[in-house]
Parts: structure tokens; C-alpha cells; sequence
């Protein structure tokens, strides 16, 4: 892969080496080795309702889900972790207590 210096929006097909110094907005898909720094101080993870969650049309459940991702419900205030990558794939709470499985 090829190292460079940007600015403005990228798309790369074959991978990027160095540094990235601003904000990152939208996705990043792969593997990340480094360290991400934020002078926020904080994570921000994704949120959703229980209905949202619920719903195996809502985005929450199309776009983006992997075994793994993470979500708050801002109805229950809870983390929810998902157990596979299809809309359906069941939700389970972090202590696991309780499952949603997405109709």
C-alpha cells in the first residue's frame, strides 16, 4: 500500500498507511492499528429505541450490524450487543439479562 498525505474526502480500495490528523466522519471498515485519540475524551456509541431495536427494518438492524456492535437503548438505558450480522440477528443485553431478536 501506498503512503500519503490528503485533504477533503477519500475513498481508497486498496488501503491507507499513515496518519490521519482532524475529525473522521462516516465508517471505517477493517482493521485500525494505532491508537485513536480523542481530545473529547469520550466514545460515542450508537443509540437507539427499544422499538428501533425491535424492528428488523430500522437501520439500527440494516446498516452497519456485525456480531458485536454495540448500541444504547435510550428507552431502557441499557447496552445492547448484537449476536450476529443479519437484520434478525438477536440484540442481547450487555449483563445478559435479555435477548430482542428483531421481527
Amino acid at each position: 500500500m501506498a503512503s500519503t498525505t490528503f485533504s477533503g474526502p477519500v475513498t481508497s480500495t486498496n488501503g491507507f498507511i499513515g496518519a490521519v490528523t482532524g475529525d473522521v466522519t462516516g465508517n471505517v471498515t477493517g482493521t485500525v492499528t494505532g491508537n485513536v485519540d480523542s481530545t473529547a475524551g469520550y466514545i460515542q456509541i450508537r443509540t437507539a429505541t427499544s422499538a428501533q431495536i425491535a424492528s428488523a427494518a430500522n437501520a439500527v438492524n440494516t446498516a452497519g450490524k456485525a456480531a458485536g456492535t454495540i448500541v444504547f437503548d435510550t428507552t431502557l438505558s441499557t447496552l445492547k450487543i448484537a449476536t450476529g450480522a443479519t437484520a434478525t440477528s438477536t440484540w442481547v443485553n450487555a449483563d445478559g439479562t435479555t435477548a430482542v431478536t428483531p421481527s
